[in-house]
């Protein structure tokens, strides 16, 4: 199975790369962006009995190591049967 995170610096968290990222596309002349959060895509291929393992198993490895609680959120979706 295929399983692809998102992973995104909390509401309130500061996010320099965000800041950078959204001044340059202001220089480039795109006035229209108001807020801009970097975060971070991972695709994981996972060989899992059924999606609701693959399911606990990623959602642990992002509790454990791929996400940081304080400051990040994560959401993920699991393609495949």
């Amino acid at each position: 199975m295929l399983v692809k995170v998102f992973i995104t610096p909390r509401k309130g968290i500061l996010d320099p790369q965000g800041r950078a990222v959204e001044g340059s596309l202001k220089s480039l002349g795109f006035n229209g962006v108001a807020s801009v959060r970097v975060g971070r895509y991972i695709t994981i291929e996972i060989d899992a009995p059924s999606k609701d393992a693959a399911t606990a198993a990623v959602g642990k490895m992002c509790d454990q190591l791929l996400a940081n609680p304080n400051i990040e959120d994560y959401r993920f979706e699991v393609d495949g049967e």
